[in-house]
């Protein structure tokens, strides 16, 4: 049975924070599932009137259930954006997931490519000369020269390249903006592309990047089109657009950038989230270590 409180707090991510809707979606699910288990478990009692040890028992029961470390921890952040929420408006007296912490996970370090691996799939790949091979082309240098998500580039508009200022403005998580610098060489390509789009019968003038047939690309397109020419020129396990924008950030760090600066271009709301690519810098320094000193 749907909770009130769920339905409303759930409009208020959809009209007040615009959250994507694969991000809504995953907020659905989690607080419906919750929901469900309190229902079931505590009848009767509001959700605003939980306990933290009664949100803990539904934690034990994912546990249980053999949800991962990652899962529940992505669970627990829905839970604390909801409780986060009724206590600003004044509904509640205090947060209950302060009392909660998070699943300790184990270490991920991001995957990359080398940097040799990518200038031959930017600079020594051969992409079709049709408007599909063009769009596929500046799909994979706009993802590695501004390390943008996939969906940001999905919804990158024309209006959203500043030529004059040589940067692209790139909305993202939250509704915000964040402006990348890029080279001239990648606006010439995009000048161009632009002079091929709109020569096409049928083609989306707001949106930048457009399939064969003139609507805006989409994300599994981008998916396909990064793993197709990933796969010539790296072995790696994972090939995704995510992983060029690992890629971008980890090129950046190890060529001498700050770690502030590279929090802002990856639009990350917290360092924390970008002191991983540290981890990596770290992990090359030990191979190196290892491979040239003389007690290494």
């Amino acid at each position: 049975m749907p909770d009130d409180k769920v339905e409303d707090f759930l409009r208020f991510l959809r009209f007040e924070k615009r959250y994507s809707k694969l991000t809504l979606e995953a907020y659905h699910t989690d607080l419906e599932q919750f929901t469900t288990y309190i229902q079931t478990t505590y009848p009767g009692t509001p959700l605003l009137e939980l306990h933290h040890s009664q949100i803990r028992s539904w934690l034990a029961e994912l546990k249980l259930n053999k949800c991962s470390a990652r899962t529940i921890n992505r669970k627990l952040s829905s839970l604390n954006s909801f409780y986060k929420y009724y206590f600003r408006q004044g509904a509640i007296q205090g947060n209950p997931l302060k009392a909660l912490h998070a699943q300790k996970l184990p270490e991920r370090l991001p995957v990359f490519l080398k940097e040799n691996e990518t200038q031959v799939l930017l600079n020594n790949t051969t992409f079709d000369e049709s408007f599909v091979g063009l769009t596929e082309q500046l799909i994979c240098e706009l993802l590695y020269s501004t390390g943008m998500r996939r969906m940001e580039l999905c919804n990158l508009k024309e209006k959203d390249i500043e030529w004059g200022l040589g940067q692209i403005r790139i909305l993202g998580k939250g509704n915000k903006e964040r402006l990348v610098p890029v080279s001239q060489e990648l606006l010439t390509l995009i000048t161009n592309y632009i002079n091929v789009k709109h020569g096409q019968e049928k083609f989306n003038a707001e949106y930048l990047l457009n399939t064969d047939s003139g609507e805006k690309v989409y994300e599994m397109m981008v998916y396909r089109t990064v793993k197709k020419y990933m796969s010539e020129v790296t072995t790696l396990g994972k090939k995704s657009p995510h992983v060029l924008r690992h890629t971008f950030a980890t090129h950046l760090l190890n060529n001498g950038a700050n770690i502030q600066a590279i929090k802002d271009l990856l639009g990350h709301s917290s360092l924390a989230a970008t002191q991983i690519y540290t981890h990596n810098n770290i992990e090359q320094l030990k191979e190196l270590h290892k491979k040239i000193h003389p007690r290494g």
